[in-house]
């Protein structure tokens, strides 16, 4: 039975509570629905440059955006391997409900090397492997071993990765960023294939983040903490492989506090960039913060809290409803306005 060894340290435990309150006012924030898919939009092809450079890709972030955006056929190898890891990003929604299974880690395998390697594509490790990086040191180079896998066989591989999803997926009293912490490193340790251990680690790290009600790739990304230093990156995973995952959770856990902040400060930087006739006035924010205490409000109930007569709350709340954050229930004086769901705005 997989049984992880770490310490819930002070550092860890206030990392949490950050990355909550942090999450939490990310979640508070009303936007249009353009806006949202625009920085949407801007995470996945963040995430889809990042992860695959920190792999050797040489696709400046122009060229990926580029090729993303364009929406046209893959060229070369480098541009396949963008492609087909935007693609799986792009629909992982779709297993968020879904029980973690080791087919579908091998068919997202085979999805993300599909056209670049595909004698290897969806098919677990079965030979003996080391990781490592080489260096030149006195004139030769020589590499240098950071981990050498518990595992060589398939069968091996197989039940120790169906082991790790199953306590994923079983596991209900530790907090969703520490199991998923937990997970990254888990994995990358029994390195199951003989490439693409990395990509499909932080897909799905990305997807246990998503099933625990954490909208990542929506919201926010992981690789942009990754991508600050790779190197202490690789350090830190491999401090976990002698067994105690402590201080690699206390990097992976500042990690995500770091994205969210930085999702924080995207969204206010593209806030301040939209259209001005689309932006909340001064009053029109007001607005919006009663919304985020009561959620459906009159029109004069509207006008009493913030000290205005009925005829301006009815223009504050149709200026709201042209700009697509709030919308209207009812023809009469009986009725009432609500904030649209995120999905629902225009």
């Amino acid at each position: 039975m997989f049984k992880p060894k770490y310490q819930l340290t002070p550092k860890i435990l206030a990392n949490i509570s950050q990355i909550e309150r942090f999450y939490g006012q990310l979640e508070a924030i009303q936007t249009p629905l353009k806006l949202e898919l625009d920085v949407e939009k801007h995470n996945l092809i963040q995430s889809s440059y990042i992860s695959n450079s920190v792999e050797g890709n040489p696709l400046s972030y122009l060229e990926v955006s580029n090729l993303l955006l364009g929406d046209r056929v893959p060229a070369n190898r480098n541009e396949k391997e963008v492609r087909n890891y935007f693609d799986i990003l792009k629909k992982l929604g779709n297993y968020a409900h879904q029980k973690l299974s080791v087919s579908q880690v091998i068919e997202a395998h085979r999805e993300l090397l599909t056209g670049t390697n595909d004698e290897i594509a969806g098919r677990l490790r079965n030979k003996k492997i080391v990781v490592g990086r080489y260096k030149s040191l006195e004139g030769k180079t020589k590499l240098l071993i950071k981990h050498n896998p518990p595992f060589h066989r398939s069968g091996q591989i197989e039940n120790a990765l169906k082991e790790l999803l199953n306590w994923v997926s079983e596991e209900k009293e530790i907090p969703a960023v520490i199991k998923t912490g937990i997970f990254h490193h888990q994995f990358v340790y029994l390195h199951p294939f003989e490439d693409g251990n990395g990509r499909i680690c932080r897909i799905f790290t990305a997807l246990i983040l998503l099933s625990s009600g954490y909208l990542i790739n929506k919201y926010f990304v992981l690789d942009d903490w990754y991508d600050i230093d790779r190197i202490l990156y690789s350090d830190k995973l491999h401090t976990a492989d002698s067994g105690d995952k402590t201080e690699w959770l206390e990097y992976f856990t500042d990690g995500i506090k770091y994205s969210l902040q930085s999702a924080l400060s995207r969204y206010s930087t593209s806030f301040e960039s939209m259209n001005f006739e689309n932006r909340p006035t001064t009053k029109e924010k007001e607005v919006l913060k009663i919304f985020g205490i009561q959620r459906e409000v009159t029109a004069s109930e509207l006008a009493i809290k913030l000290g205005v007569s009925r005829q301006q709350a009815h223009s504050l709340l149709a200026s709201l409803i042209n700009k697509g954050f709030v919308s209207k229930k009812g023809l009469t004086k009986s009725s009432y306005y609500f904030l649209k769901k995120r999905g629902e705005r225009v």
